[in-house]
């Protein structure tokens, strides 16, 4: 392939991922326009939507390999069934918080996230890092601390969103599958439940279908399984062509717009209190990912 060819591929690959990040900036609308709808109904419409598009997307590219493939990896069967619970808990708690209007604390969490990253990556995988990055992490430790006296009681949600968001990942990680195939396991793993509590809402316990919603809010809950599952599905093609610095600092798009529409669209709090424990956090990102760009820009060639 030409470099020109070449830088075509990268265009293109960080066009999608930055699109993928707004997405995921600007999704809060989304839920918001679900708010009638319970929490952990729009959660199971969402998994049971969602499984039906990325398991017939694969079962149309691939038929039944790409299960096979995962079913000849031991290690990958339960891994993506704990991966499974751990991402159902950070979308249901996304969710809820966002219709329970904590837009704010929700963009807090995704905004830790990557730190929450460092330390599990130090804690499990037994990475070393150096000093400005341990700076990094004390500046968003201190941030978290300051939030936590100035409010009485810790950021909950965003520590939640961020710890299971970072074990997700830390997980998947840890199991070497096509990305996509193994949304399509966790997507059969949450299929089930997803689906019982969905029949037994509709069967007269507060399901929507039957019309108690219109027409408008069921064909939301259908298209939420596209919401779910082309971002991923983006995500997972953009990031095998660019590198992984560009997609550390593409991903603070997402919280960013999410902090806006807290403030300017849902109109919620952000005082004085905040907004320095926020500071003190985007320091903290700021630190790491000068400092990783620096030496992605300085480490000599092997």
């Amino acid at each position: 392939m030409s470099a020109r060819a070449d830088a075509a591929v990268d265009r293109r690959g960080l066009a999608v991922t930055a699109a993928t990040f707004v997405i995921w900036g600007v999704v809060p609308v989304y839920w918001h326009l679900l708010k009638a709808v319970p929490a952990l109904q729009i959660m199971a419409h969402r998994v049971v939507w969602s499984a039906l598009l990325v398991v017939g997307w694969l079962l149309l590219r691939d038929g039944w390999g790409w299960l096979r493939r995962l079913a000849a990896q031991p290690r990958a069967l339960p891994a993506l069934a704990l991966s499974s619970v751990l991402i159902a808990f950070n979308w249901g708690l996304y969710i809820w918080a966002v219709n329970a209007g904590h837009v704010v604390e929700t963009s807090l969490g995704y905004f830790i996230n990557p730190l929450v990253n460092v330390v599990l990556g130090v804690l499990v995988l037994h990475e070393r890092l150096r000093r400005l990055q341990w700076i990094a992490v004390g500046c968003a430790a201190a941030g978290v601390a300051w939030l936590t006296v100035s409010a009485g009681s810790p950021p909950w949600i965003a520590l939640g969103l961020a710890a299971s968001f970072g074990l997700y990942g830390l997980v998947r990680k840890l199991v070497a599958v096509d990305p996509v195939a193994g949304l399509g396991l966790e997507s059969l793993y949450l299929f089930l439940p997803a689906l019982a509590y969905v029949l037994w809402a509709e069967a007269g316990h507060g399901g929507g279908f039957s019309g108690a919603w219109g027409l408008g809010t069921d064909l939301l809950l259908v298209f939420g399984g596209v919401v779910t599952a082309v971002p991923l599905i983006g995500f997972a093609y953009g990031v095998r062509r660019i590198p992984l610095s560009v997609v550390g600092l593409l991903q603070y798009i997402a919280p960013t717009l999410q902090l806006l529409l807290g403030v300017w669209f849902f109109h919620e709090p952000f005082d004085t209190a905040r907004a320095v424990g926020f500071g003190a956090i985007w320091l903290g990102l700021a630190l790491y990912a000068g400092e990783g760009l620096w030496r992605s820009r300085h480490q000599p060639l092997l």
